[in-house]
């Protein structure tokens, strides 16, 4: 009798511990909404999170950014360049039980790997250092190195998907931990990125797919990451054959939107963690994002 007493208080204890937690994660959520979805603010990454899930099960959606058709209204408001670039590649993924390449550990979460255009891939991780998470019991493959030397042999992958990650090569990467010798010169151009789109291409396979996305713009370089202008993008496609396409996303204030080459040339990054480029739009990054789909 004192046993099931007991056990009946401590099952009241967590009910009671689950609605206060509830109650507290609908507070932080209505005051993110009341205060104007601020970036960055308490309950962004979770408000982005939900965002994101609905967006790549959205068949609808996806086929529309396939087709090149318009986004909803107020699409990704507030939201960072993620919520574009996701839906994109989850668009543009081809469908079956394909081996696929994530360079740069961009879909190393759990809602994305169950997503089943993933789930059903052969996948490989591919990362400078482990992080917290590791799905190894979904037969995800992790591999640690540096992009611009992979340790694959040629043409082993039907899909690789390097999102937002080359921007990254060759700049200052100590706020994620990697001690690694760097471009010093912060108003030059690293084009250190290439080598890793000539590793990219060796390691896919001849009829498979090929899919990038980085920040575009006007040339800037943030320390961490720099945004790639018309010239580095040339350099990219100048390695490509004929049968590749691209597509270029904008952020406006009111949400992003499809937009071309042109109307992005002149577009700025804001970097959350210095200012630079804060303007009253209430973006959360990067203002334009350049996708390059190749057949190969």
């Amino acid at each position: 009798m004192i046993r099931f007493l007991l056990n009946l208080y401590r099952n009241r204890n967590k009910e009671i511990l689950k609605r206060q937690a509830e109650v507290a994660e609908q507070k932080r959520k209505s005051v993110f909404f009341e205060l104007g979805q601020i970036p960055w603010a308490d309950w962004y990454q979770e408000h982005k999170k939900e965002q994101i899930s609905l967006a790549i099960y959205d068949q609808n959606l996806l086929k529309n950014i396939a087709l090149k058709v318009d986004l909803p209204k107020n699409y990704g408001y507030r939201i960072d360049e993620r919520i574009v670039e996701y839906a994109w590649i989850m668009a543009n993924l081809p469908i079956g039980k394909l081996t696929m390449l994530d360079a740069g550990s961009t879909f190393n979460f759990d809602y994305l790997v169950k997503h089943p255009q993933i789930n059903e891939k052969d996948l490989t991780i591919f990362t400078y250092y482990p992080e917290q998470e590791n799905y190894a019991s979904k037969r995800i493959s992790y591999v640690y190195g540096d992009l611009r030397d992979l340790y694959f042999k040629e043409k082993v992958f039907d899909i690789v998907v390097c999102q937002s990650t080359i921007e990254h090569i060759d700049m200052d990467n100590s706020m994620y931990g990697y001690d690694l010798s760097h471009n010093q010169a912060v108003t030059e151009k690293s084009y250190q990125y290439l080598t890793v789109v000539d590793e990219l291409l060796r390691v896919t396979k001849n009829g498979g797919t090929l899919l990038l996305t980085f920040p575009y713009g006007r040339f800037e370089n943030h320390g961490f990451f720099q945004q790639f202008d018309e010239e580095m993008v040339a350099r990219i496609t100048d390695k490509m054959q004929d049968n590749y396409s691209l597509m270029f996303f904008e952020y406006l204030p009111d949400g992003w939107v499809i937009s071309s080459q042109e109307k992005c040339n002149q577009a700025e990054s804001y970097n959350p963690h210095t200012g630079k480029g804060k303007k009253d739009d209430f973006a959360a990054h990067s203002r334009a994002i350049c996708c390059i789909k190749y057949k190969i």
